[in-house]
This record gives structure tokens, C-alpha cells and sequence, in this order.
């Protein structure tokens, strides 16, 4: 007698389970660490976040947070950078030595 099918557990998409990290998360991750934790290559992740951004701008009870890289030589803060990546060099004193961009999702 043949077993009846069962639908097989949906893998959770990558977006997802980098969402429900981020919300899970009490503290900020930075792309690296998100990178880390979903075994997904840092390029990728940064694709991911900027979907989720994306996403979250019109939710009314998420929020996407970034805090801002910063230079670790003079520290200068990068308020007014829209990408997500981490800066190559710091415009002030063009060192490389760059603190990595933070990403948290928080309820509205």
C-alpha cells in the first residue's frame, strides 16, 4: 500500500531568515556577521538588505535600521551614504580603516 504525499517542509528563503535574524537579534549586526550566520557570501547579503530596506519603508510595524560606518583614524561618520556597503576610505583623512555599517530591525 502506498504512503499518502506529503508536501515537504518549505525551506525558509534567505530574505526571510536574514529578516527574522535581524529581529531576533537584541543588538546590531553588521554584514559580516549576518554574512556568518546565513551562509551567504557578504555581497549577497548586502542584495539581500536592500530589499528588506526596501520592504520595510512601507511597513507600518517594522522599522529598518542602519548605523552609520565610521572612521576609525578620525572618527568621521558617514550620516548622508545611502548605500549599504561598508566605505572603501574615509573622505576626511582617506584612511581605510573603516567601522562596518550596523543593520537592526525594531517594532514601530
Amino acid at each position: 500500500m502506498k504512503q499518502p504525499r506529503h508536501p515537504a517542509e518549505r525551506q525558509q528563503t534567505i530574505r526571510r531568515k536574514i529578516l527574522q535574524l535581524l529581529e531576533e537579534e537584541s543588538a546590531a549586526l553588521s554584514a559580516k556577521a549576518i554574512s556568518k550566520r546565513s551562509h551567504v557570501s557578504e555581497k549577497e547579503v548586502y542584495t539581500h538588505l536592500e530589499h528588506i530596506q526596501r520592504t520595510l519603508e512601507k511597513s507600518k510595524t517594522h522599522t529598518f535600521k542602519v548605523e552609520a560606518a565610521e572612521c576609525r583614524q578620525c572618527d568621521y561618520i558617514f550620516e548622508t551614504r545611502k548605500k549599504l556597503k561598508k566605505p572603501s576610505r574615509c573622505p576626511a583623512c582617506k584612511c581605510q580603516s573603516i567601522e562596518e555599517p550596523l543593520f537592526a530591525i525594531s517594532r514601530r
